[in-house]
């Protein structure tokens, strides 16, 4: 296979903060490379160096045959074209938002409009022209981010965190396009991820990731089927648990996880499985919240951990649970150890690895 892109004993600070440590890593062409691990692992960071976005500290940067210098930069940024976690969208129409890399670029009109629709057919998008981006629903609005780094069609698509912030309908629209973008187009991507039932169906190799090191390069098959130390210890930090499970009503699945704690998973499985539910999945609130979710529970803190701008809780519900918040929500809530609190995710969020 041809190589579209290498990193070569690569590293970044940032304030004295290794945020990529060394890496050494091939993108082959065509393929679908999934960065997997906890957050501040370094995996925006490496999508940020591989869109050429952020420069390296150290190390060496290659495109194709290409080594990444100050002089080439700003022509090989044109190859590769990242989405972000925060969904960005103009405000202007959905054809305007997509169409505006191929006007920068000066593409004939009539090939704009031939190209935007076909891109926003992709992205399941079509009839939706002429409707303002920013009134979208956040779900049609990552979409429309997505078809506006589609639609140039560069070699090289950097995903973060694609489906993180979405409900499970879109979640599932933007898996499907990732499925169908490489099938029909051949377009390379690496996509950063923390979910590990993603990370088993999308890519075609997984590399983990854990303090800003890649510890591990392989298919899914050959990541899922040993538990490595770093995919061991993600788990553990990252809310993994033990079960017995059952099909429950309206075709999802129920797992004892012990200590009367059942979680429910849109999942289908039965016998004893593995859990996941990642820390910024979880709703932590002083009362209990009214909403979709199918999984809440009642609970005290036990450990707090101040990581600058974000606080992390570990809640004993019967299980103890480590939650992700900011520090402002944090503050605002006035929480303490042994503070009474309510979790709450949706079954969704619960996957089985």
């Amino acid at each position: 296979m041809t190589t579209i892109a290498q990193l070569r004993n690569v590293s970044k600070v940032f304030d004295r903060t290794k945020a990529v440590d060394g890496v050494n890593i091939e993108i082959q062409e065509g393929e679908t490379m999934a960065l997997l691990g906890p957050n501040g692992s370094g995996k925006t960071t490496l999508l940020k160096i591989l869109a050429f976005i952020e420069r390296p500290t150290s190390g060496e940067v290659y495109f194709g045959n290409r080594k990444v210098t100050d002089e080439n930069v700003e022509q090989l940024r044109l190859e590769s074209t990242m989405v972000f976690q925060k969904t960005m969208v103009f405000n202007s129409t959905v054809f305007d938002n997509v169409a505006y890399g191929l006007n920068v670029r000066k593409i004939p009109k009539e090939k704009i409009q031939k190209d935007v629709s076909e891109t926003l057919e992709l992205v399941k998008l079509e009839g939706f022209e002429n409707r303002k981006a920013r009134k979208l629903s956040g779900g049609e609005q990552q979409r429309v981010a997505i078809a506006r780094a589609l639609v140039i069609k560069t070699e090289l698509l950097l995903l973060d965190e694609p489906t993180a912030n979405l409900d499970p309908k879109n979640a599932s629209i933007v898996e499907e396009i990732i499925s169908k973008v490489t099938k029909e187009t051949g377009t390379t991507i690496v996509m950063a991820t923390h979910n590990m039932f993603q990370a088993k169906q999308l890519p075609t190799r997984i590399g983990l990731m854990s303090n800003g090191q890649i510890t591990e390069v392989g298919t899914p098959s050959e990541i899922f089927g040993k538990l490595s130390k770093t995919l061991a210890s993600f788990g553990a930090v990252e809310n993994t648990f033990k079960g017995e499970a059952e099909t429950a009503e309206e075709g999802t699945t129920l797992i004892d996880i012990g200590n009367n704690v059942r979680l429910q998973t849109t999942s289908q499985c039965r016998g004893q499985v593995n859990v996941f539910i990642a820390p910024a999945d979880i709703i932590l609130s002083r009362i209990r919240l009214e909403s979709s979710a199918r999984n809440t529970f009642k609970g005290k803190i036990l450990e707090i951990s101040d990581l600058d701008s974000l606080v992390k809780l570990k809640v004993n519900v019967g299980k103890p649970f480590t939650v992700q918040i900011t520090k402002r929500s944090f503050t605002e809530m006035g929480l303490n150890i042994n503070s009474e609190v309510f979790l709450a995710f949706k079954a969704s969020n619960v996957q089985v690895i």
